[in-house]
């Protein structure tokens, strides 16, 4: 057998020192999961219906396709293989028929495999993340995507934990921001998904009059291959596609420590979202909920949900204000900030910089080489359409494809700092992603037509105002909800909760 590049405890130092995307190489060359192809699996699942949801190739508007706004199919994978090979009858394709293969792709997303293989529990063996240095973890901790060229997922980052991504058959092409873009990136929970927070941008046709400071949104593209695995850093935005016939992959979010906090947050967010969402007015008649989310629950359900989450952090910030207690003369605050990554921020200028994205951040100890590749920072394609198009720089820059660039390479692509102002530029410097800043720092939200990142020119700021005042104005309640539960705004609000509770001035009920 041939050696592995790394063992599991080299790829555990490695996971804790990657600020970035990576890709491993030569990692799973002997784990059988690599044999899941769709004809594999359907052979596995015999006559097993499968969740397919169905989108358009043609999606006429700059906006994301949201799975609200998807169809969706039960069909077997025998079905759907064959609908990939070009056969149209009923009955041989099932209810793929009413779908052209040229007008729709198909994805059978988020799929847990400790339910989808049930009846076949020795399958869960076959993915060997015990050889990243999780012991026990497999297959029964994994979710499988299955799916055509075409199929996509939105751009969008989980709030909790990193993930893990191993192509199986096909490839996926990934493009991924950075959390200090998360102002570039127009973030938003409608539709409401619990752990994920949508972009508003369609990133690979933004709509830059809408959303301006997209064109400063960093993007990181990797199109990954079979038997290589992707490890996408805490809350890095990713949006995912199929790049041929067939795609399968396998992936496992790996939970972490400050996913406490996390949860607050999530609990906050849902608590917000359903009491307004759910009230009876004029503009509630969107699909707000996304299709993951198993149905509603009342708001004493969600006020329980959330005094959980409160009550576990605490616990632990406790814990772990006690544990410092017998180490310093000084205890840890309980409600000390913390950045993307979940260290607790210091304000003394002993302490560390902020994460830095260029390839000279990323600790010398990480080996990379032909076994580890980083993911390249893509800034070539605004560079190629600044200039043949000098004059109309605010157009889109197309999609291209650039598949993993070695370190060697990276090295001299050392991102630009956030423009001038911007909150992204106040996250580089030293903030967190959901980290709210000082009282007096306003949060910045873009505004169309903006070119800095959120705050208008000086002399744009009063032009038209006297006509403005003439106008109609029209808050409806999903532009209530984009400001009230906008990540910032949550992570200030889940620290006052927080700090409510440990002093002891929440109400009693």
């Amino acid at each position: 057998m041939t050696p592995k590049p790394f063992n599991p405890e080299e790829i555990q130092r490695i996971l804790g020192s990657l600020q970035k995307p990576a890709v491993f190489l030569n990692i799973t060359c002997d784990w059988p999961v690599l044999l899941w192809t769709v004809d594999h699996l359907s052979r596995c699942l015999g006559g097993k219906a499968v969740r397919f949801r169905m989108g358009r190739r043609q999606h006429e508007k700059k906006t994301p396709l949201f799975e609200t706004q998807c169809s969706y199919v039960e069909a077997k994978l025998e079905e759907f293989q064959s609908w990939t090979e070009g056969q149209t009858g009923a009955e041989d394709v099932g209810c793929f028929s009413n779908y052209p293969l040229s007008l729709y792709w198909a994805y059978a997303d988020y799929k847990y495999i400790a339910l989808l293989l049930q009846e076949k529990p020795s399958m869960f063996e076959d993915v060997v993340w015990s050889q990243f240095g999780f012991p026990g973890r497999n297959g029964r901790d994994s979710t499988l995507w299955i799916g055509t060229e075409g199929a996509n997922t939105p751009c969008h980052l989980d709030s909790y934990g990193y993930n893990l991504v191993l192509q199986v058959q096909g490839r996926k092409r990934w493009h991924l921001f950075p959390p200090a873009d998360t102002s570039c990136l127009y973030p938003s929970r409608i539709p409401y998904e619990e752990s994920s927070v949508f972009s508003q941008v369609d990133v690979l046709q933004p709509d830059l009059q809408r959303f301006p400071a997209f064109r400063h949104a960093r993007a990181y593209t990797v199109t990954l291959q079979p038997g290589q695995v992707l490890f996408v850093p805490r809350h890095w935005w990713h949006y995912v596609e199929s790049v041929d016939p067939i795609t399968v992959s396998v992936n496992s979010w790996i939970e972490l420590e400050v996913d406490d906090e996390a949860r607050v947050g999530e609990a906050l967010t849902k608590a917000i979202v359903c009491a307004l969402k759910t009230t009876p007015s004029n503009d509630n008649d969107d699909d707000w909920l996304n299709p993951t989310e198993e149905g509603l629950v009342g708001h004493d359900e969600n006020m329980r949900y959330l005094n959980l989450a409160v009550g576990a952090c605490m616990e632990k910030r406790g814990t772990t204000s006690h544990r410092d207690q017998q180490t310093q003369d000084t205890p840890a605050c309980p409600g000390a900030k913390r950045d993307s990554r979940g260290q607790a921020k210091n304000a003394s200028s002993s302490s560390p910089p902020a994460e830095d994205l260029s390839s000279s951040s990323t600790p010398s100890t990480v080996p990379f080489g032909p076994h580890l590749i980083p993911v390249a920072w893509n800034q070539i394609t605004n560079q190629e359409t600044t200039e043949q198009n000098p004059k109309n720089q605010d157009r889109p820059s197309p999609s291209r494809d650039c598949d993993i660039i070695r370190s060697s390479s990276v090295s001299q692509n050392t991102p630009p700092r956030p423009v001038s102002g911007s909150r992204a530029q106040h996250q580089h410097e030293g903030e967190g992603m959901f980290s709210s800043g000082s009282a007096s720092d306003p949060l910045v939200f873009p505004q169309p037509g903006c070119r800095d990142g959120g705050r208008p020119p000086p002399g744009d700021r009063d032009q038209g105002n006297g006509d403005r005042a003439h106008c109609p104005v029209s808050v409806t309640t999903n532009d209530l909800l984009q400001c009230l539960v906008h990540p910032e705004v949550i992570a200030r609000v889940s620290e006052l909760l927080m700090e409510r509770v440990w002093s002891g001035t929440a109400t009693t009920p």
